[in-house]
């Protein structure tokens, strides 16, 4: 996947760009073909694997960067005005600092994987647009809560004033509750139709895999905990618990349930970190209460619009 991700950058329209790999401690002989065949790709091999929040932040520390940072997944395979499309929407918008791609299906280029992230009130997280089929109101630009990571572009001095990805998540939920920051911060981010990904989709874990299911399922939480501002934690608490509590009992009826037990009782023992990391961002908050409610999801059955 990663040397079909790399070649796909070649073929780029817009060419004032660098790019870096940082390679997670594989054991597929990755690096090394990335080395010989894409010897213009900086390529940091680090020995363990940090998870996808950490290893973004040490491209963040150690790579040469411009003022536009670009995060691409392994999995993605944009098109060739993929990346001239994010920057003529920056220099169009500058009133906003973050970019969202739109992602669509490997298997079906109509179909899609999600144009944004949204958040629910009860702290539900999904992609807007996923497994929906392309229609004329995802061909337009708008307003987003936060870009999937999957694809997305990012002033440099937007990710530098929140401190990046938090490192505790390790992967899933971490680019939201990076938007979630930058949100909060006074930040917008904007889905831009033009900037086409094609996505595989948890390439490297697997769809619903163990994996996914635990840190999806833990930083849920942590999301919530941490990020919904003043008065909206206590009014829409009552929400996520609910969530919680059907979240477990869906896993357990299908055969999960040490699993998803694992997940929730991991996040339930971490909260009197989150809350102290809660009270540094809460600190930091631009952003007025009515502006976040304005951006926050209230029905979970609207995803494809």
């Amino acid at each position: 996947m990663i040397e079909r991700c790399l070649a796909a950058l070649r073929l780029q329209t817009y060419t004032e760009f660098a790019t870096v790999v940082v390679d997670n401690c594989s054991s597929d002989g990755s690096a090394a073909r990335i080395a010989v065949e894409f010897p213009e790709v900086s390529l940091f091999t680090l020995n363990s694997n940090i998870g996808f929040a950490a290893a973004n932040n040490y491209a963040l520390r150690n790579a040469v960067l411009r003022d536009w940072i670009v995060f691409l997944n392994p999995d993605a395979f944009v098109h060739p005005n993929w990346l001239a499309s994010l920057v003529l929407a920056s220099a169009q918008h500058p009133d906003f600092d973050g970019f969202g791609s739109r992602l669509c299906a490997d298997s079906d280029g109509l179909i899609l994987d999600g144009i944004g992230d949204s958040y629910h009130v009860s702290g539900l997280v999904w992609r807007t647009g996923h497994g929906c089929r392309a229609t004329g109101t995802h061909l337009r630009p708008r307003e987003i809560f936060s870009p999937c990571a999957a694809a997305a572009m990012f002033s440099r001095r937007a990710l530098e004033s929140v401190g990046g990805f938090d490192e505790d998540f390790f992967c899933y939920v971490e680019d939201v509750d990076l938007g979630f920051r930058l949100r909060l911060s006074g930040y917008r981010s904007l889905y831009v139709p033009d900037a086409m990904v094609h996505h595989l989709g948890s390439g490297v874990v697997g769809v619903h895999s163990d994996f996914q299911i635990y840190h999806g399922h833990r930083n849920l939480v942590w999301v919530f905990i941490k990020n919904m501002p003043g008065v909206l934690l206590w009014l829409f608490l009552p929400v996520h618990i609910l969530l919680n509590i059907v979240t477990l009992f869906w896993f357990v009826l299908r055969g999960r349930r040490e699993l998803i037990l694992r997940a929730k009782y991991d996040a339930l023992t971490r909260i009197p970190h989150f809350w102290k990391k809660r009270k540094a961002v809460q600190s930091a908050r631009k952003a007025s209460i009515w502006n976040i409610i304005q951006l926050l999801s209230w029905n979970p059955f609207t995803r494809c619009r």
